[in-house]
């Protein structure tokens, strides 16, 4: 059984017992939280599409911790200009376990 759900503008394909990160969420570590944005739910060949989300359908998680993520430089270069500027960027993000899944 997996499902896909939107979290911060992004949709991420979750099965039972997955970790994965998203986007920075406000949550203490170690809370119960339930998605509810479900985009699509399949399970045992049975699949319901949203339109364009399925309604009474959750997807509780726990959430592990916080962080941040690797930094990114961004390099920026005009030639013949004398004009050059380096900046770097870390992502925070939250680290979520799926606990299950309901449709």
């Amino acid at each position: 059984m997996f499902a896909i759900i939107e979290t911060g503008g992004k949709q991420y394909r979750v099965e039972q017992g997955l970790e994965f990160k998203v986007e920075l969420l406000q949550a203490e570590a170690g809370s119960e939280l339930a998605l509810d944005k479900v985009l699509l739910v399949s399970a045992d060949g049975a699949t319901k599409i949203g339109a364009p989300y399925l309604e009474g359908a959750t997807v509780s998680c726990e959430v592990l911790g916080h962080g941040r993520g690797e930094k990114i430089f961004v390099f920026k270069k005009k030639r013949r200009n004398d004009f050059h500027k380096k900046t770097g960027h870390r992502q925070d993000y939250t680290s979520l376990k799926v606990k299950s899944i309901q449709a």
